[in-house]
């Protein structure tokens, strides 16, 4: 053996939330693990650094009161959390660009479009009541449903556009981050299943609750603190082969890695970029073409003060017809500085990437403007996350499946492949596309493996 070819019980390709939580149970289980992670960091959609002087989340940042599994993480590795700025109001622009500010959860649209908003709300509440997130294909409608795109199926519901516009913002611009045409309506069902309700997407003061004091990579960072010499940064793995004693393990780093079991705790539209022998069940390579990661773009702009709340606004902004669909105050904890998030998604970011970087600067300070007045457009600090341009992510939040892909494929999305296992964010249930999913899943997948090798 050289010092490039190792053995252990489980390899795991992949260093994030998942990957490193899996990590952790099996050692504490007496298993030995390697986790070989392509980047020069660990974390993978969790990305926590200081650009220009300013901390910035790149990636994932939220904590809401559902994500169990995070929150016992962050207990355990002693993180605080502190509530998102939410003090005054929020603000909505409509369609002709005419800005209200409001309070609460409904946005300040006219009498009877808001009365079929809370209708829709409702009627969507009372479906997702019905699905299992960890088996939404298990409904006895889940066919019919997936066979809808969410855009056809809202114009079933409702002839009131801006009705139409505004639910499928809660789901297609602020979650999937694909157009409402593009996912079925099991999908969006899902997708507010795994949060626990409709209306919790709704709720920006739920879905967006507090953030770590620090970031919320220190999640990942304080797991790899317990596996220092298990992992191998700067690995990209392109090899995977299995036989019936083993798998080994092959990074483009120059390391093998045998061992009796794998984890690929990766984003799923990565799996073609291995080489697996033998290949992956027909199946399996099947159910991955009909998946795909969605689009945006998170914009930080930061400013020498929150100057928002001098006119009494929480930072919170929404707009189905604005570039920046959504807005938010991300000062972090202490910093007198103020910070804005705002978001670009699917077909807005596709335009905005037609054009200079320059012009799309402009074009998206000057959408986050239209919410906050003249002071938006000269912050001190600019900088936009584009995860589409991450080579070991290329895309955001997460994959979703294309129309009728749910129902066809969904079940066989985290099942074993002999001693191959799966567990990412894009594949859990509870959790879905979040932190809080990549945990469970971690856990998950550990819990069986654990289990198959007492067996």
């Amino acid at each position: 053996m050289t010092d490039s070819e190792i053995t252990r019980d489980v390899v795991i390709i992949g260093a994030g939330a998942a990957g490193l939580t899996a990590a952790n149970e099996l050692k504490k289980a007496g298993l030995s693990v390697a986790v070989l992670e392509a980047r020069d960091r660990v974390g993978g959609r969790l990305w926590t650094d200081v650009v220009d002087g300013a901390m910035l989340e790149i990636g994932g940042q939220w904590v809401s009161p559902d994500q169990e599994a995070l929150k016992e993480t962050l207990e355990e590795l002693g993180l605080e959390t502190y509530s998102r700025y939410r003090e005054g109001d929020s603000v909505y622009i409509n369609a002709d660009g005419e800005l209200t500010r409001f309070t609460g959860e409904i946005f300040p649209v006219p009498p009877e479009t808001e009365k079929e908003m809370v209708r829709l709300i409702e009627k969507l509440d009372e479906m997702v009541a019905e699905i299992d997130p960890d088996a939404p294909w298990a409904h006895p409608d889940a066919e019919a449903l997936d066979r809808i795109s969410f855009e056809a199926w809202l114009e079933e519901q409702t002839d009131d556009q801006e009705v139409r516009d505004n639910i499928a913002l809660f789901i297609a611009g602020a979650m999937l981050t694909k157009p409402a045409y593009a996912f079925s309506a099991l999908q969006a069902l899902l997708m507010a299943a795994s949060a626990g309700s409709f209306s919790h997407l709704v709720d920006a003061d739920y879905i967006l609750d507090e953030r770590v004091v620090g970031g919320l990579q220190q999640v990942p960072l304080l797991l790899a603190e317990r596996l220092t010499e298990d992992i191998f940064l700067g690995h990209p793995v392109h090899t995977v082969e299995t036989t019936d004693d083993g798998v080994s393990v092959i990074s483009d780093g120059g390391m093998t890695v045998h061992a009796r079991y794998v984890i690929l705790a990766h984003a799923p539209i990565l799996y073609p970029w291995i080489d697996f022998n033998p290949p992956l069940p027909r199946l399996k390579q099947q159910l991955h073409q009909h998946i795909s990661m969605g689009f945006v773009i998170k914009v930080h702009a930061v400013y020498d003060r929150p100057f928002w709340r001098e006119q009494g606004l929480s930072g919170t902004a929404f707009s189905p017809y604005e570039i920046s669909h959504e807005a938010y105050d991300n000062t972090n904890f202490g910093d007198e500085r103020g910070t804005l998030v705002g978001f670009v998604s699917d077909r807005n970011a596709d335009d905005l990437f037609r054009v200079s970087a320059e012009e799309r600067k402009t074009r998206i300070l000057e959408s986050l403007s239209h919410y906050y007045g003249p002071e938006a457009l000269k912050p001190i600090v600019y900088f936009e996350s584009d995860w589409g341009a991450e080579e070991w992510t290329r895309g955001a939040y997460a994959a979703s499946f294309d129309l009728g892909g749910l129902y066809r494929y969904g079940a066989d999305l985290r099942t074993p492949v002999g001693r191959i296992h799966f567990a990412c964010s894009d594949m859990a249930g509870a959790g879905y596309q979040h932190v809080d999913g990549a945990i469970r899943m971690g856990r998950f997948v550990a819990a069986s493996i654990i289990e198959e090798a007492r067996a």
